[in-house]
């Protein structure tokens, strides 16, 4: 089963090595990174590049396709005409993050209910779909999840349809997944408004750089 994990500049590395993580060492997986070009692909804070093995041209038929969140324009041209190409012939498609946004402008999403970080709901329904606030959200081949660290629940959902609950699991239980954080401010709904005031302008910053 070939997991293609997508790459592009300005990725942010959590949403794709959350699912990574969960997705790599489970039996019969071959996973590759692939991008427009093979080589370093650098993360948002270009400070973290992963490198890309494969080219989009050379990954044709994938099983399982993540593509991660990040700064980059929503119109990414050669990534959106990619998942137009593969997405027929997956089991799953698959988001972290911003990363639904390529979905929705690739056109699978129109009308769908979807997620996305709390921070880029306006563009993930100006591509047409309809934003929900929830972790991990299936429409038939299609999963989308939340915010960056969502990655990994998202990993954990495909393995439970791809091998079942023991596989899921088991993982689980081998990376530790068991968060305890030291606050509950993980989501908009819960932290004070200063501090997602706080948030919004980061990402504000950010998506100028």
């Amino acid at each position: 089963m070939q997991i293609a994990l997508v790459l592009y500049p300005g990725f942010t590395i959590l949403d794709i090595i959350g699912p990574f993580q969960t997705l790599a060492e489970a039996p019969g997986h071959d996973v590759v990174w692939v991008a427009e070009r093979k080589g370093p692909v650098p993360d948002h804070t270009g400070k973290a590049p992963l490198v890309a093995t494969h080219t989009f041209a050379e990954v044709t038929s994938p099983d399982i396709v993540v593509v991660p969140g990040g700064v980059a324009s929503d119109d990414n041209k050669p990534l959106v005409a990619w998942l137009q190409l593969v997405h027929p012939t997956t089991k799953y498609t698959t988001s972290v993050c911003t990363g639904s946004i390529f979905l929705a402008a690739a056109g699978f999403l129109t009308g769908e209910s979807a997620t996305t970080h709390w921070g880029a709901v306006d563009r993930l329904e100006t591509h047409g779909a309809k934003y929900s606030d929830q972790r991990v959200i299936q429409v038939g081949r299609i999963i989308t999840s939340a915010g960056v660290s969502s990655g990994i629940d998202m990993g954990l959902t495909l393995l439970d349809l791809l091998h079942g609950p023991m596989m899921a699991q088991a993982i689980q239980l081998a990376i530790e997944y068991d968060p305890q954080p030291p606050f509950d401010a993980g989501s908009p709904s819960k932290a004070p408004k200063e501090i997602v005031e706080l948030v919004r302008s980061f990402r504000s910053i950010r998506s100028t750089d």
